[in-house]
């Protein structure tokens, strides 16, 4: 049990060094930041700029996804984890079909990737594979996910071991093997979510 608590305890000293977080507030309101690739997994479209917005976790800017389109993501240029971590503080605004936020890993590219995703109008959590562009769900949770109020979402991902947190609450835990490689880490929303996003955080093992 002991060898167990310190191998844990190095892993994640070893994620936590290796952190890298993003809070956008380096860039001018009203533009697309440099360093990300915005597309949809499926039809429509996507529209990722940063706005101001007074109730941010660091203010005074936030990532806005507000375009309508199956799914609408972002990846992040430059990362290829295979095991870490990838996590986000978001706010779900508005939408009749989804107020849906979520982070990406392991990312092949914008039809293939791993995904958490909390829901404001299904009050859940779930986590999913997206292979060939379709969706599988293989665990969820039942939790409050309320509109118009920040969030926490985190994923820890080591082997086809997954553990996701909402909150600061653990809600998942969950193996897969679909999708084994390293890949890109992101965001994630759904149809017509408009989604607010602060506070990006990845690291690698």
């Amino acid at each position: 049990m002991r060898k167990l608590l310190c191998f844990a305890l190095s892993v994640f000293s070893a994620i936590l060094m290796n952190a890298q977080t993003i809070n956008f507030d380096d860039v001018e309101s009203g533009t697309a930041p440099a360093g990300w690739t915005a597309a949809v997994t499926g039809k429509g479209e996507t529209r990722w700029t940063i706005e101001k917005d007074a109730t941010a976790p660091s203010p005074p800017n936030v990532f806005k996804q507000s375009a309508e389109g199956t799914y609408p993501i972002c990846l992040r240029n430059g990362t290829n984890i295979r095991d870490g971590f990838v996590e986000v503080k978001f706010k779900p605004v508005s939408g009749k079909e989804d107020q849906a936020g979520g982070v990406i890993w392991r990312a092949k590219d914008k039809d293939n990737y791993y995904i958490a995703r909390a829901n404001a109008l299904e009050d859940n959590v779930t986590i999913y594979h997206t292979i060939s562009g379709k969706r599988v769900s293989f665990k969820n949770a039942n939790t409050k996910v309320a509109s118009g109020q920040w969030h926490s979402l985190k994923v820890v991902f080591v082997g086809n071991q997954f553990t996701v947190t909402f909150d600061g609450k653990q809600v998942i835990t969950a193996t897969d093997d679909k999708i084994k490689d390293a890949g890109q880490v992101g965001l994630w929303t759904k149809a017509d979510s408009e989604t607010l996003f602060d506070d990006f955080r990845y690291g690698a093992q």
